[in-house]
């Protein structure tokens, strides 16, 4: 079993106020020529400052379409159609284009799973940092510069001054996934939203990346939400991790709760998955059937036809997200429905 991250961490803001990130029965419904297809439908979480929230699931379970949600970049007719986000207590779901602009950057960071999309091939790395920190910060062209030099420095790049003249080609894959770090801290954000930021990355560089990125997350008290679909990961870098399924969450809590005792049926089978560091099993495990897609959402649990656990209840009425400890769980074994 992999353990949790014992990095040290400053302690995350009080109970009294505001979490950096609150998402409360976020809808998000996508329309298509067979009509409107719900991909997210009531999803809560909080992040803290200073924490790594893990949002964990298969694809297609809506982990992807939920950040794009947070950072206002829905594509393909997707639009919120219920509950709320809100940045530090200011609700930003409700904002136009326009008005989302300076907060993209400034205020929420992002680093795609491909950092091809983040950078422009025809701009230096020097060109695109600085062009970054003046838009988000006041700076001139030399402090911004310097900012740039230092900004590279702390994500690692060696001889940063000297590679602020290079074009993104001339870095290779890890590098270039250093820059996008960089630029997404440009601005000095209170959220930085990773999707899947080392999936097209060499498995030699993607535990470093994953560090740089979580360390330095920490050390300026940046909120972190980190998607993925391996659940490896997030037992290794996350505070708490929020389980996704068919656009639903289902399990929220601390991680070495949630990994070394998990509540959801779904969310054993994705610890079960994980593949055991002290011997070389037999076999792997794996969870039965496959994710359902957005226009065949079973009712009531949309886990029940894949749950060996499975009861009456569970086919006709969703269940509520119930306390378990330090665990939120939606799964009639814990009881309530809604």
């Amino acid at each position: 079993m992999i353990s949790p991250s014992d990095s040290a961490a400053a302690p995350f803001d009080s109970p009294a106020a505001p979490p950096v990130l609150g998402v409360r029965d976020l809808s998000v419904t996508f329309t298509t020529r067979r009509g409107a297809l719900t991909a997210l439908d009531r999803v809560s979480f909080e992040i803290a400052r200073g924490e790594v929230l893990g949002v964990v699931g298969e694809s297609g379970a809506g982990k992807s379409v939920t950040g794009a949600a947070v950072i206002g970049l829905l594509a393909g007719g997707g639009r919120v159609t219920g509950g709320e986000i809100r940045l530090s207590g200011s609700r930003i779901d409700n904002l136009n284009a326009r008005q989302m602009r300076p907060i993209r950057g400034r205020r929420i960071g992002m680093v795609f799973q491909d950092p091809s999309v983040s950078l422009d091939p025809l701009l230096t790395i020097g060109d695109q940092l600085i062009e970054t920190i003046r838009t988000h910060l006041n700076l001139d062209a030399a402090g911004a510069r310097r900012r740039a030099v230092a900004l590279l420095e702390e994500t690692g790049i060696p001889d940063a001054a000297g590679r602020l003249a290079s074009f993104p080609h001339e870095f290779s894959g890890g590098m270039r996934q250093r820059v996008v770090i960089a630029l997404a801290l440009a601005g000095e954000p209170e959220l930085i939203i990773a999707d899947e930021p080392t999936t097209a990355l060499d498995v030699s560089v993607q535990a470093q990346i994953l560090d740089l990125l979580s360390g330095l997350c920490r050390e300026r008290r940046t909120a972190l939400m980190l998607i993925t679909h391996d659940m490896g990961v997030i037992a290794r870098m996350a505070d708490r991790v929020a389980v996704m399924y068919a656009g639903r969450v289902v399990e929220t809590g601390p991680v070495d709760e949630v990994v070394r005792r998990p509540r959801h049926p779904y969310a054993k089978g994705l610890m079960a998955a994980i593949p055991p560091l002290s011997h070389r099993p037999e076999r792997l495990v794996s969870i039965p059937g496959a994710m359902p897609r957005l226009s065949a959402i079973p009712a009531g649990c949309a886990f029940h036809p894949r749950c060996a656990a499975a009861v009456a209840p569970c086919s006709v009425t969703r269940p509520a997200s119930v306390a378990d400890g330090a665990v939120r769980v939606a799964c009639h074994l814990y009881g309530g429905a809604s």
